[in-house]
């Protein structure tokens, strides 16, 4: 074994694997096996009634997983906070996945780096790469109320605009490890004691919007937030959530509006209402478009949303 094999084996014993998985197919044993080489502790696969026998396949090839059975679809970030209570070894870390998910070697060592070089760090995600192999935004900022507003109505019809780009931080990703506001909850490390002070999830968002909550939670409560391009993952985007894309549409928008209900403060909230218009118009044209296109996109993270 060679030094740097050694020091992966070390630090990934210090982490455990929480993956939720809903029809994930295939992609969900592929995921395991990735997460497997990273020398992790423990894996803990929270199954959220799956019916296409994801989670059988996986048990048949792989007995060492740990499979949660939820008996119902809780979400994306209950199902997260039964893995971890479910988690069988008291470890530093937990490394929230997607099943659509393959974790690249060293991901999970350059993040736990991360950890050990700053010790009021709370979150840190990887670089998130699509499977064209270009870069996913997975770190963004908290947008102002411009910005939320700004992205919400313009981003279905010019992608580019500034008040997009500026959320997205496109055009000045970081190449080092970089303090943000917020990462993406496809896949990201979280110090086990910051991830139990904060009580997890808000299990009030079904999908969506659900990792800009905690990391707006960890801020509040002192936690730092950081983006590791070091260490880098390839998401499959919409696997489970592309069968159901209404219902998955009506979620996004839900969440999106229960984030800026619950992050504006002060004066602020006088202008809710052009928030919750904004929503709603984003929600009908993307639809509408969509429907026109014959193609319902998969979604993968929160778009227009608020905070104080």
């Amino acid at each position: 074994m060679t030094a740097e094999a050694g020091q992966a084996g070390q630090q990934g014993r210090r982490v455990t694997a929480v993956v939720v998985n809903h029809d994930a197919g295939d992609a969900l044993s592929q995921c395991v096996t990735s997460l497997w080489a990273q020398e992790v502790s423990a894996v803990v696969v929270v199954d959220n009634n799956s019916t296409d026998g994801s989670a059988e396949r996986l048990m048949a090839m792989d007995p060492q997983v740990l499979l949660v059975s939820t008996g119902t679809n809780l979400g994306y970030g209950a199902g997260v906070n039964r893995g971890v209570a479910a988690a069988p070894l008291p470890t530093e870390f937990i490394l929230v996945s997607n099943p659509d998910l393959v974790v690249h070697p060293g991901a999970v060592g350059a993040m736990v780096g991360a950890f050990d070089d700053d010790h009021s760090l709370g979150i840190a995600g990887p670089r998130i790469l699509q499977e064209d192999g270009s870069r996913y935004p997975s770190a963004r900022r908290f947008p102002e109320l411009t910005d939320a507003l700004g992205h919400a109505l313009l981003g279905l019809i010019a992608p580019r605009n500034r008040f997009s780009r500026r959320y997205k931080m496109q055009g000045d990703e970081p190449l080092e490890t970089t303090a943000v506001d917020w990462v993406s909850g496809a896949c990201f490390l979280v110090r086990r004691r910051a991830f139990e002070d904060l009580g997890g999830f808000d299990e009030a968002y079904f999908m969506y919007a659900e990792d800009v909550d905690l990391c707006w939670r960890a801020h509040r409560a002192g936690w730092g937030v950081a983006y590791v391009p070091s260490g880098s993952v390839t998401h499959q985007q919409g696997t489970a959530t592309s069968r159901r894309p209404y219902r998955m549409l009506l979620a996004h928008h839900r969440s999106t509006l229960r984030f800026a209900m619950k992050s504006t403060a002060g004066w602020r909230r006088a202008a809710l209402p052009a928030v919750v218009l904004a929503i709603g118009v984003r929600l009908v044209l993307t639809v509408t478009g969509q429907l026109v296109s014959g193609h319902l996109r998969p979604l993968s993270s929160t778009d227009g949303v608020t905070s104080d």
